[in-house]
């Protein structure tokens, strides 16, 4: 860290005893820091932020709201394409020690995770041969034709299309409109540890398809063989596939959406001649309160039930609610593998969630495992609010 010499771009300035977090390299400033900003600012603005003593700290987006700044560099340097190329080759780079670069078992996985890797409101999926870029922030989208020229440069002929997925309320229609950024729409049939699955990218959540939930996928599988499964909210019925790969005796996938099941079922389908699954395009309380001590295993994997602090007590309510109704219902012996993908529902506050349901439920438990995101998913150190997945996997007896 050192002190300035030239202001290139707008100059924020801490206010007294403010920086500690940005010197711990936390990617986030908060507006209560600021004592000023100097220089023209809009949303996604490149800025630099200085202490109280005009000492130069980091770079990054200036957004309005309660996150002021997201920081992307603890050092000063000019930010033109080759510092997000090299962002990016930094990030391919890591999956190629990981192992996921040319990997002939599974050819879908996350080349950028936001702030886990320096590079807070980004998102890009690799789909075999083509990318998908979500960007959450202002600054990111400002940068994403920058972006699609780098992954073409760092690929090569390997990617055949670039596929838009952002939004950003300040756009014209026309620019939030998702689109293909490079190419077109192509095989849209990837691999996971050798099972096929048909992501829909255009029209399906997040980036089509739940990289995050691999490693668990597996686990579920290794745990299935004889059993009963339910897989809820089931999505396109990646856990699923799973359960029957181990050999479960009978899986059902339940998902609120026609579309999703859809998806499942085509998966089902492209992994297996015969299957003993059904799907059912119903809510998944409803369903869990139709059937008692049907399950061996019940994989409750719900969307995001708090996005912000203010939803965490009503979340908190949902999941011990959800966890309750299965926790009642499953056989005794059965395994129940319970999920929270809500950033602001931290481990301690999930543990403590599962244990009132189980109380309620009057029913023992004891953890299994403990779960979290795979390792193209990498967690900042600096950013512990990264770990956004929490699992467990418990065994419910009487």
């Amino acid at each position: 860290m050192n002190t300035a010499t030239n202001n290139k771009y707008p100059k924020v300035t801490l206010k007294p005893s403010k920086d500690r977090s940005v010197r711990n390299f936390h990617p986030w400033l908060f507006s209560g820091a600021i004592k000023n900003i100097k220089g023209t600012v809009e949303e996604g603005s490149i800025v630099e932020i200085y202490s109280n003593e005009d000492e130069y700290l980091a770079t990054g987006h200036y957004h309005e709201g309660s996150i002021m700044v997201r920081i992307f560099s603890f050092e000063q340097q000019e930010i033109d394409y080759g510092f997000w190329k090299a962002k990016l080759a930094g990030a391919y780079e890591r999956r190629r020690i990981l192992g996921y670069i040319d990997n002939p078992e599974t050819n879908a996985y996350r080349l950028v995770h936001a702030e886990g890797d320096d590079l807070p409101g980004l998102i890009i999926d690799i789909y075999y041969t083509t990318a998908i870029i979500q960007t959450h922030t202002p600054g990111m989208f400002a940068i994403r034709h920058h972006l699609a020229k780098a992954i073409q440069e760092i690929y090569g002929d390997s990617i055949k299309a670039i596929f838009d997925k952002s939004i950003h309320k300040n756009a014209v229609a026309s620019e939030t409109a998702s689109h293909y950024l490079y190419g077109d729409k192509g095989d849209d049939l990837v691999l996971e540890n050798g099972l096929k699955f048909k992501i829909d990218w255009e029209e399906g959540q997040k980036t089509g398809f739940f990289i995050d939930q691999r490693d668990n996928r597996e686990l579920v599988g290794k745990l299935s063989k004889g059993k009963t499964v339910l897989n809820a909210f089931s999505y396109s019925g990646g856990f699923s596939v799973y359960a029957l790969k181990g050999g479960a005796k009978l899986v059902h996938s339940v998902d609120s959406s026609n579309k999703a099941i859809e998806l499942a079922d085509i998966n089902i389908q492209n992994n297996f001649d015969q299957a003993n699954h059904q799907s059912f395009p119903e809510d998944v309380f409803d369903f869990l309160k139709k059937m008692d001590n049907v399950y061996d295993l019940i994989i409750l994997d719900p969307p995001a039930f708090a996005k912000h602090l203010s939803s965490v007590d009503k979340a908190t309510i949902g999941y011990r609610n959800l966890n309750f109704e299965a926790l009642r219902r499953i056989k005794s012996g059965g395994i129940l593998f319970t999920f929270s993908c809500s950033q602001v529902i931290d481990k301690t506050l999930f543990r403590k969630i599962l244990f009132l349901a189980a109380a309620q439920a009057k029913r023992k438990v004891r953890v299994l495992y403990q779960l979290s995101q795979p390792s193209d998913h990498p967690i900042n150190l600096f950013h512990p609010e990264g770990e956004y997945l929490k699992g467990l996997v418990v065994l419910v007896e009487d």
